[in-house]
């Protein structure tokens, strides 16, 4: 039976991701509050991004694992750490969450005169005319699939058993502020379907049109990221999703 604590931590701990760094985000490249320099606001929606997740680790880690992404609920699933039937319910919330917290940060913005969900948007992911070096579909699809792979492989080995115990928290947020260094000029970087699903869903138009490829190449960078870990580190050596009760709650942060 699916733990109702658990859903209702992943959709706040998704709504709350996708409230603050999509709206950092927008912030920056929707109203250019970044000034004259376009890597300012790369920087601060990077670190937006790391920082919101690692702080989300921590606070709700003890109860859902924090996931607050589809990839890694895939990857958890895949590597053998999670039962398929929860994984369902993961994702079922956290999409739910990415899309409240979408419509709400929709509302915020609407109060700023002048705001249009068609120009200033509200930090969809794109490719084309709507990545910021124009970068064409199939590398799109290359960029997130190759970064979500980095991003969960981050996730599966700093949760490993034989990991520092306490220091997955971290390791987690800053990988997820290095890939979006990278991938924010290219593809606004996605690395998690619901993310990048909430916002499309109210912006529509191009955005929504192409967020097939933020759904399914995350999908298949967690699969390849599962498979490799499992070659690496071994089936009998992973660390379930819920641990002994007795076990420090820092060392259930799965993220």
């Amino acid at each position: 039976m699916l733990d109702p604590k658990k859903l209702a931590a992943e959709f706040l701990g998704t709504a709350i991701l996708v409230f603050i760094a999509v709206g950092v985000a927008t912030e920056n490249f929707g109203f250019k509050l970044f000034g004259a320099s376009t890597a300012a606001g790369v920087v601060t929606t990077a670190l937006a991004f790391g920082l919101v997740l690692m702080a989300l680790a921590y606070a709700i880690g003890p109860i859902s694992g924090a996931h607050v992404n589809p990839a890694v609920t895939l990857g958890f699933v895949a590597a053998g750490r999670m039962k398929a039937s929860e994984g369902v319910g993961y994702v079922v919330a956290q999409v739910a969450g990415a899309i409240g917290g979408a419509a709400l940060l929709w509302g915020v913005f609407s109060g700023i005169p002048g705001y249009n969900r068609k120009l200033q948007g509200l930090g969809t992911d794109g490719y084309g005319a709507n990545s910021l070096v124009h970068l064409n579909q199939s590398g799109a699809f290359v960029v997130e699939m190759v970064l979500t792979f980095i991003f969960v492989s981050v996730i599966l080995f700093a949760t490993h058993k034989a990991a520092i115990q306490g220091a997955a928290g971290l390791a987690i947020g800053m990988a997820l502020v290095v890939v979006h260094l990278i991938g924010i000029p290219l593809t606004g970087t996605s690395v998690n379907p619901a993310r990048s699903l909430g916002p499309a869903l109210i912006v529509g138009g191009s955005a929504l049109s192409q967020v097939w490829l933020f759904l399914v190449a995350p999908l298949v960078g967690a699969l390849i990221a599962a498979v490799v870990h499992l070659s690496i580190s071994g089936r009998s050596d992973v660390v379930v999703l819920d641990p002994p009760a007795t076990e420090p709650a820092a060392e259930r942060a799965t993220a």
